[in-house]
């Protein structure tokens, strides 16, 4: 039965706090879920580790158990291992099992879920095997365009077979997630069932990019509007504007219209700002007399 290291499995020192012992086995947990890689037996079996090993850390008990094994370990593979949960050459495992290991309908965790040297370690620790235990925490993503994290609204996804309806706040961010109570795996012993947590991912767009709730938008302009001024309308997530271009303005001049960028996540009616950056566009395709024309400017402004 080999060892296993539960803060190498999830990337930490022992000295790991439990508030990055859960941000670890979350971000863990969402690379290698089976809803995320289909049919890979390597990533279903990382998947189990890694909720072992937060099993065991994110108990403060069996942490402390954990803990205290590692510097008897190698005295107790030396004497042998454990056979059925009872140690051999007289190496006093039961300190840290208080009882054994647990097999069959005693195993609380699932004969499958758990490794033998949890089973081994934690199956009888001290009645600890029929307290309530709340259920696993489930990982998901969902993928919104630019446009629908703007207005929000109802979205529909499928984990684990079942379809769940959430409603979308305007304003998301990418990365941001959203918890879902009860909607995770079912607690064992009476225990309360888990969480779904949802990770938002926004889809990069073309016409946008966003730094917090500020948008920034290229917006070509012609020449002729850009020397002599004039009037425009550019197309806003909110709906179509009108603004007013002033009388020879440079390529490159950025216009910001207040309250035209994304809505503030939660904080009903207020709003980032939009950039506008005026790209010159020139004309093409010239005739005979533009060109002359263009030529008797130039000489003018020499």
């Amino acid at each position: 039965m080999d060892y296993k290291d539960y803060y190498q499995i999830l990337g930490l020192d022992k000295t790991a706090t439990k508030d990055q012992i859960k941000k670890a086995y979350r971000k863990l947990a969402r690379q290698y879920h089976p809803d995320v890689n289909p049919n890979d037996a390597e990533a279903e079996r990382k998947f189990k580790e890694i909720n072992e090993a937060h099993e065991v850390l994110s108990d403060d008990e069996k942490r402390q158990k954990y803990d205290q094994l590692g510097a008897d370990w190698q005295r107790y593979q030396q004497a042998g291992g454990s056979r059925g949960g009872q140690p051999g050459g007289g190496f006093d495992w039961s300190q840290y099992t208080q009882g054994g290991g647990f097999s069959g309908e005693d195993n609380p965790f699932g004969g499958t879920d758990f490794s033998e040297f949890f089973s081994s370690m934690f199956g009888g620790m001290g009645g600890g095997g029929t307290r309530p235990r709340a259920g696993q925490d489930y990982q998901a993503e969902l993928e919104l365009t630019l446009e629908e994290a703007y207005h929000g609204g109802p979205r529909t996804l499928t984990v684990n077979g079942k379809n769940l309806r959430i409603t979308i706040h305007p304003g998301v961010e990418d990365g941001q997630t959203i918890r879902l109570r009860d909607q995770g795996g079912p607690g064992r012993n009476g225990g309360p069932t888990g969480s779904l947590y949802i990770t938002l991912r926004i889809l990069p767009d073309a016409r946008y990019s966003r730094a917090g709730n500020d948008l920034t938008m290229d917006v070509p302009v012609s020449i002729y509007t850009a020397l002599l001024g004039g009037e425009q309308v550019v197309e806003t997530l909110s709906g179509p504007v009108k603004i007013n271009i002033k009388p020879e303005t440079q390529n490159g001049t950025r216009l910001r219209l207040r309250g035209k960028g994304f809505p503030v996540y939660r904080q009903a009616g207020q709003f980032g700002d939009l950039y506008l950056r005026l790209n010159l566009t020139l004309p093409q395709n010239l005739t005979e007399q533009e060109k002359a024309l263009f030529r008797q400017l130039a000489e003018l402004r020499k």
